[in-house]
């Protein structure tokens, strides 16, 4: 690049300097070649395109020391654009010129101030070349967003394809199950019609052999009838014939009797047989019973009163069961009490070989209780609205006069209302004194 010329402080604007070069070369190839400046003959001889490109320094030396050359350039300047050299020459500057053609132009024809408008152009120039610049890098900023927007959309639209892609896959499989699901609801509504001819079917089968069997039904029963009343007559028959021979049979005993209390009065026998010893007079003894135990000898939580009493023949021990298993099991569940009471009773009615009923109270029990008596001990529930002790009262009054009867309570009203009975009532302690024992 040149070195600065008259009246410039710096060196022409580059775009200003390509400007004037390609209008000098412009001009120097219509040059006669005597006319010709000797340092640029040789790049006259240069083709055109690469003349100003080759030869820029030159050129550029050549019009800023060398007048005349710069003249020349300057009216081919002036005949391509004389209204700004006009314009130029009177100081003013067109408001639409460029401001690269402006400072060629003021560069080449040197008018009054020309380097002011050269300087004012290159502030332009610089203006506008930051002006593009920024707007280069506007358009690459917006570039790169459309870029990244372009590279986000494709993304999405490959995320979309993808789903897509899944969602007909889904479709498809669905699709499939939809009809297989159908095939086989087909094949089940198939199936129900045939069950529900099978059915109806069965079901006039069922109706004509109900209606034989009915049939048949009434005429078993009418033969069962009348087998019974066969039955009622020949036991009637029987019945008759047996009274017949029962009334023989006791005539006969009569019969039999008196002819022998005759034969025993004529003789004078006794009516039984009599030995010796039958003649000595003397106290018979009474068979045992539980009036012959010596209540007065021993003491009511005497141990061996029950034993006593379990030695007696035929003993008959009532247990009145949640007085006893309250007084000895009160911490158990109702459950547990009976079950140990019960246990211990079986393993006594092993060992002393005598009837027992253990009786519990079910006033208030809504059904029978589960419960597995031991061999040997009879279990008892009162019935519903009715209390142990009366059903206690009822075993007791149903025996016959003379058996041997212990009750086994701690309640005083049982065990008075027993004894009254002729039973004798036992503690309820000495029964768990005697089942700790065994």
């Amino acid at each position: 690049m040149s070195s600065a010329g008259e009246g410039l402080s710096r060196p022409l604007p580059e775009q200003v300097r390509a400007h004037v070069v390609e209008l000098a070369a412009q001009v120097l190839g219509a040059m006669p070649g005597g006319t010709i400046p000797p340092p640029l003959r040789g790049i006259a001889k240069f083709d055109p395109r690469k003349r100003a490109r080759l030869g820029s320094a030159p050129i550029a030396a050549q019009l800023e020391n060398d007048k005349e050359f710069r003249e020349l350039v300057a009216e081919a300047l002036t005949a391509a654009w004389p209204e700004l050299v006009a314009a130029l020459a009177e100081e003013t500057v067109p408001p639409a010129a460029e401001p690269v053609l402006v400072a060629a132009a003021a560069y080449l024809t040197r008018p009054p101030g020309w380097a002011e408008l050269v300087e004012q152009a290159r502030e332009d120039i610089d203006r506008a070349a930051a002006l593009g610049n920024q707007r280069e890098q506007a358009e690459t900023r917006l570039r790169e967003q459309l870029a990244a927007q372009r590279t986000a959309a494709k993304e999405e639209i490959d995320r979309v394809r993808e789903q897509l892609r899944a969602a007909r896959s889904e479709n498809a499989d669905l699709r499939r199950k939809l009809h297989d699901a159908r095939e086989r609801a087909k094949a089940a509504e198939l199936r129900a019609q045939e069950l529900d001819a099978a059915t109806a079917d069965a079901r006039n089968r069922v109706a004509g052999a109900g209606a034989a069997a009915e049939t048949e039904i009434r005429k078993l029963k009418e033969r069962l009838a009348e087998a019974e009343r066969h039955l009622e007559a020949s036991r009637r028959a029987a019945r008759e014939g047996r009274s017949v021979e029962d009334a023989r049979i006791r005539v006969l005993m009569d019969a039999l009797e008196d002819a022998a209390k005759g034969l025993r009065r004529e003789l004078s026998l006794p009516t039984s047989i009599s030995r010796p010893a039958d003649y000595v007079t003397a106290v018979t003894p009474g068979p045992p019973s539980v009036r012959a135990v010596p209540a007065r000898a021993l003491a009511d939580d005497d141990p061996q009163l029950l034993d006593q009493l379990l030695a007696i023949p035929n003993l008959h021990l009532v247990v009145d069961g949640y007085n006893v298993t309250k007084t000895g099991y009160g911490a158990l569940t109702l459950v547990d009490q009976r079950s140990r009471l019960l246990t211990g009773l079986g393993g006594l009615a092993v060992q002393v070989k005598v009837e027992i009923t253990c009786v519990f109270d079910g006033a208030e029990l809504d059904g029978p209780v589960q419960v597995s008596a031991p061999r040997g001990v009879r279990v008892a529930f009162s019935a519903p609205g009715q209390i142990a002790d009366d059903l206690i009262r009822q075993l007791v009054r149903i025996e016959p006069p003379g058996r041997a009867i212990a009750v086994v309570s701690s309640d005083r009203e049982v065990a008075e209302s027993v004894r009254r009975m002729g039973a004798r009532p036992v503690p309820a302690t000495l029964l768990l004194r005697r089942l700790g024992r065994a």
